[in-house]
Protein backbone atom coordinates (compact mmCIF):
# COMPACT_ATOMS: atom_id res chain seq x y z
CA UNK A 1 0.00 0.00 0.00
CA UNK A 2 1.32 3.21 -0.74
CA UNK A 3 -0.58 6.48 0.85
CA UNK A 4 0.24 9.81 2.17
CA UNK A 5 0.42 7.04 5.83
CA UNK A 6 2.04 4.26 4.44
CA UNK A 7 4.50 3.61 2.06
CA UNK A 8 6.33 -0.07 1.03
CA UNK A 9 10.46 0.26 0.31
CA UNK A 10 13.01 -2.01 -0.73
CA UNK A 11 16.50 -1.26 0.50
CA UNK A 12 19.43 -2.14 -1.28
CA UNK A 13 22.95 -1.79 0.28
CA UNK A 14 25.96 -1.01 -1.99
CA UNK A 15 28.15 -4.19 -0.99
CA UNK A 16 25.63 -5.81 0.72
CA UNK A 17 22.71 -6.03 -2.06
CA UNK A 18 19.39 -6.23 -0.94
CA UNK A 19 18.64 -5.85 2.77
CA UNK A 20 15.72 -6.71 4.76
CA UNK A 21 15.33 -3.10 6.39
CA UNK A 22 17.22 0.07 7.09
CA UNK A 23 16.42 2.34 9.98
CA UNK A 24 18.53 5.66 8.48
CA UNK A 25 16.77 4.51 4.65
CA UNK A 26 13.17 4.46 6.54
CA UNK A 27 13.66 7.92 7.88
CA UNK A 28 14.72 9.58 5.57
CA UNK A 29 11.99 8.27 3.15
CA UNK A 30 9.79 9.70 5.75
CA UNK A 31 11.61 13.57 5.91
CA UNK A 32 11.98 13.42 1.83
CA UNK A 33 8.07 12.94 2.14
CA UNK A 34 7.26 15.21 4.09
CA UNK A 35 9.18 17.83 2.44
CA UNK A 36 7.95 16.91 -0.75
CA UNK A 37 4.41 16.92 0.92
CA UNK A 38 4.05 13.04 -0.43
CA UNK A 39 3.77 11.56 3.08
CA UNK A 40 2.28 12.74 6.21
CA UNK A 41 5.09 13.40 9.14
CA UNK A 42 3.26 10.16 10.50
CA UNK A 43 4.44 7.43 8.59
CA UNK A 44 4.51 3.52 8.51
CA UNK A 45 7.32 2.39 6.34
CA UNK A 46 7.15 -1.57 5.11
CA UNK A 47 10.09 -3.58 4.71
CA UNK A 48 10.61 -6.95 3.57
CA UNK A 49 12.42 -7.41 7.92
CA UNK A 50 8.88 -5.54 9.24
CA UNK A 51 7.11 -2.25 9.50
CA UNK A 52 8.55 1.07 11.18
CA UNK A 53 6.44 3.46 12.66
CA UNK A 54 7.98 7.29 12.05
CA UNK A 55 7.17 10.52 13.48
CA UNK A 56 9.10 13.71 12.45
CA UNK A 57 8.05 17.44 13.04
CA UNK A 58 10.05 19.17 10.68
CA UNK A 59 12.91 20.91 12.66
CA UNK A 60 12.26 18.66 15.31
CA UNK A 61 12.94 14.90 16.63
CA UNK A 62 12.66 12.24 14.56
CA UNK A 63 11.07 8.98 15.97
CA UNK A 64 11.36 5.58 14.69
CA UNK A 65 9.98 2.40 15.96
CA UNK A 66 9.28 -0.91 15.64
CA UNK A 67 10.96 -5.04 16.18
CA UNK A 68 14.16 -5.52 16.83
CA UNK A 69 15.57 -9.07 17.01
CA UNK A 70 19.02 -10.47 16.46
CA UNK A 71 19.32 -12.07 12.73
CA UNK A 72 23.10 -13.33 12.93
CA UNK A 73 25.90 -14.20 16.00
CA UNK A 74 29.18 -14.64 15.30
CA UNK A 75 32.90 -14.31 16.44
CA UNK A 76 36.07 -12.59 15.42
CA UNK A 77 39.48 -13.70 15.87
CA UNK A 78 41.49 -9.99 15.88
CA UNK A 79 45.08 -10.41 14.91
CA UNK A 80 47.56 -7.67 14.97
Amino acid sequence: MNSKDEVNVRVWERGSGETLACGSGASAVCVAGVITQKTSNNLKVNLKGGALSIKWKKDEELFLTGPCEEVFNGEIELTT
